[in-house]
């Protein structure tokens, strides 16, 4: 089939299709993962004719531009509230609650990586196939353990905003985790590779290596020096420097070993919070999460091993899922971000949070292609993510249902 043709017929299957389900069903299954779900299930059943070309070359080219920018638009999130609903709850935190908020997203994320990476070791990589090409047991345990701690802010956010004011105050905490885990996320990807490279990185530095490190350091400092700048730049420079920071970002990072979707987060999160408040960064992700990314998470779905997708690898799947919920419940019970929520109050935060959307799925091709992850495990993952994600609304209006009976002082209708 012709390049233009294939291209074609990879953005019908994987945006136009996508799409078109997603308003089928009333948009109640987040589109993030249709186009997932569509890779899978053409994975599982071989009905794809190679012949046909896709996963075409150019969609695989426009898919990783969109998600280079979804991983550039989740770090201009961390900076800056702008993307998150209005209220008076985002206000400032007292010392003793903010710190009670930054324990409780400490234990969020560090009870569900260890009980990960403890169960992987001992057990999920001890399965056929689950052995992680590079790293030894301990890394490939750890890759798994970091899968199964992120929280996915881009479609936590879509998810946040379908629910509603009604239950604001109670999203809105899952959000400002959100943001603390999104960005533990990313830093510990950096540190799990670098440790993968054994200090490669330090040892055989060549003039590429100190360019990469240098333009790193220039964007770093560059994000600071305008971020103390009194008077604001103007819209055009802003919107020129967008492609800089994430361009420059993600070169740097794959030049040092990482993978560019760090360095695109990275480029993102050093954008000064005065800058990307003048940013529509929600229409942003929007455009790289329908209009772009599907490819890329299409074609995800799409390469895994068909051989991989069975009776074993969903009870895989299964179990992965319930340690993760859990963990996360758990974690979220024994520490609650705020004193006054009640134990319904505080699962219904943690259900959220056990949300693992496309972040984990772009966690876990990262680690694939570095071989962290065997092609066993990453099905899992990718399962487990899009498992999470269905379930996550209807968690937590269960939980909430009650609550939602009884009029809440100050909501308004939407």
């Amino acid at each position: 089939m012709p390049a233009l043709a294939a291209f074609a017929l990879d953005a019908l299957i994987f945006i136009g299709l996508a799409w078109g389900v997603w308003r089928v069903l009333g948009r109640a299954i987040p589109i993030a993962v249709i186009p997932i779900i569509i890779g899978l299930g053409l994975a599982a059943t071989g009905v794809l004719p190679a012949g046909w070309g896709v996963p075409s070359k150019l969609g695989g080219q426009l898919g990783f531009v969109g998600v280079l920018l979804l991983a550039f638009t989740a770090g201009l999130e961390t900076r800056q509230s702008a993307h998150l609903p209005p209220t008076s709850e985002a206000a400032p935190l007292p010392r003793t609650q903010a710190l009670r908020f930054m324990a409780s997203a400490g234990m969020a994320l560090l009870l569900p990586f260890a009980l990960g990476t403890l169960a992987a070791h001992y057990y999920f990589t001890g399965l056929p196939g689950w052995d992680a090409p590079r790293g030894g047991a301990w890394m490939g345990s750890m890759a798994i353990g970091l899968c199964l701690a992120v929280s996915a802010l881009p479609v936590l956010i879509g998810i946040v905003r379908e629910l509603g004011p009604l239950h604001r105050p109670l999203t809105q905490l899952a959000l400002r985790i959100a943001v603390i885990d999104d960005a533990v996320l990313w830093i510990g990807l950096a540190l799990l590779l670098l440790a993968a490279e054994g200090g490669s990185l330090l040892a055989g530095a060549s003039v590429l290596h100190v360019l990469a490190l240098g333009v790193a350091i220039l964007l770093a400092a560059a994000g600071t020096l305008a971020q103390r700048l009194r008077a604001p730049p103007p819209a055009w420079l802003v919107w020129v420097s967008l492609p800089v920071f994430m361009v420059a970002g993600a070169w740097a990072s794959s030049q040092l070993g990482l993978h560019a979707l760090l360095g695109a987060y990275f480029g993102g999160a050093m954008v000064p919070p005065a800058w990307g408040r003048r940013l529509p960064v929600e229409r942003l992700g929007q455009f790289a999460l329908i209009g772009l990314a599907p490819l890329f998470f299409g074609h995800s779905g799409l390469k895994i091993d068909g051989s991989v997708l069975g009776w074993a690898s969903l009870q895989a799947s299964l179990a992965l899922l319930v340690l993760a919920v859990v963990a996360k419940l758990a974690a979220v019970l024994a520490c609650p971000p705020a004193s006054h929520l009640s134990r319904r109050d505080a699962l219904a935060v943690g259900t959220l949070l056990q949300c693992k959307g496309l972040m984990e799925i772009v966690a876990a091709t990262i680690l694939r292609d570095k071989g962290l992850l065997s092609e066993h495990a990453f099905a899992a993952l990718v399962t487990l993510a899009v498992l999470s994600t269905l379930l996550t609304g209807p968690f937590f209006r269960a939980l909430v249902k009650r609550r939602a009976a009884q009029p809440q002082s100050g909501s308004q209708p939407a």
